[in-house]
């Protein structure tokens, strides 16, 4: 395999010299420039990235760690990702969880897993981990944007909606639609952001005077298939309800089959809001009403302030994301008022 001197010699220069050619970084006559690559296409010489990454000191690539890779949800952020480092001439490494330890445990292995190979900078979807987790991750690697999670400590790092306020949204649509017989199928309860949803959607139903203890709910894993079990435990438990939130669109998609194969109509029966307003919802029969989380706006800034402090770009970085709900066709008013 040719080197880097096999090249210089062919092409009669220094070494400095067709490094500067190969890398484009630093004066270098047309006449020289020619004779370097001359010599690197006889010579098929390819540079070595691990020799560039060395003189450098980047490898170019930005480390993604997602609890999954399935779903409208993560493919957004992973291809909104892709997107941002290609406009840079970037790489994108993603690993997931594996393994038989806890969601928390692969979490944390998987982002130690990137650390390790030395990327640049690391975006963590890291619902499952706790608070102290994201310090001390932060701590290893400081290049690290914390996607659709909230920390004082970790301010600068921290990219998240307000899901308090989504919760509320779920449940004011429902309200004003008259529905006040509700169940709900939440995510993992240990998970941050799906707390927040689930106080936000219960304290706007304690303002109109519907009590927690009156809204039967199931807990689920935000899978379609999750989706489908616990509607179909609500409906055995026998409780009536006109109106159902699911915590995030995959579920919501599971609740409609779960409905409709057990006869239930909707809307005309059962009025579905879910959560994230990912780009399966418009697609769904009948289209689902969805608290609109702007994922794609949210991991594109992530990834540009992360770019910042890696390559030394200086995009505008917004923090704002606001939180609102796409009305379609699964939610209509509570007939017989």
């Amino acid at each position: 395999m040719a080197t880097l001197k096999d090249v210089a010699v062919l092409a009669g220069v220094g070494m400095s010299t067709a490094s500067r050619a190969i890398s484009g970084a630093g004066p270098v006559s047309a006449d020289a420039l020619a004779r370097v690559q001359a010599a690197i296409k006889q010579l098929n010489f390819r540079p070595s990235s691990i020799g560039r990454s060395l003189s450098a000191k980047s490898l170019g690539m930005i480390g993604i760690f997602a609890p999954s890779f399935f779903g409208a949800y993560y493919g957004t952020i992973l291809k909104q990702t892709d997107i941002e480092l290609r406009a840079l001439r970037r790489h994108v490494v993603v690993a997931t969880g594996c393994g038989d330890g806890t969601p928390r445990d692969e979490a944390i292995e998987a982002v130690k897993f990137l650390i390790g190979r030395d990327c640049d900078g690391i975006v963590v979807l890291g619902h499952d981990l706790h608070d102290d987790d994201l310090v001390q991750l932060h701590r290893m690697h400081p290049k690290m944007a914390f996607l659709n999670r909230r920390h004082a400590e970790l301010a600068q790092a921290s990219f998240c909606p307000d899901h308090y306020q989504g919760g509320a949204l779920a449940a004011r649509t429902l309200l004003e639609a008259d529905h006040r017989q509700l169940a709900v199928v939440s995510g993992p309860p240990e998970t941050s952001d799906n707390q927040s949803r689930m106080q936000g959607f219960f304290d706007e139903l304690a303002r109109h005077g519907v009590a927690r203890p009156d809204v039967p709910l199931i807990s689920s894993d935000f899978s379609r298939e999750g989706g489908y079990a616990s509607t179909q435990a609500l409906l055995d438990d026998g409780k009536p309800f006109t109106g159902l939130f699911c915590a995030n669109d995959e579920m919501a998609v599971g609740a409609m089959s779960c409905l409709h194969r057990a006869g239930i109509r909707v809307p005309d029966d059962v009025s579905v809001v879910g959560y994230d307003d990912d780009y399966s919802a418009a697609f769904t029969a009948p289209g689902l009403t969805s608290v609109h989380i702007p994922i794609q706006e949210l991991t594109q800034n992530a990834v540009r302030w992360l770019l910042n402090q890696c390559y030394g770009t200086s995009y505008t970085i917004e923090r704002d994301f606001p939180v609102t709900i796409t009305l379609r066709a699964s939610v209509a008013k509570r007939q017989g008022i």
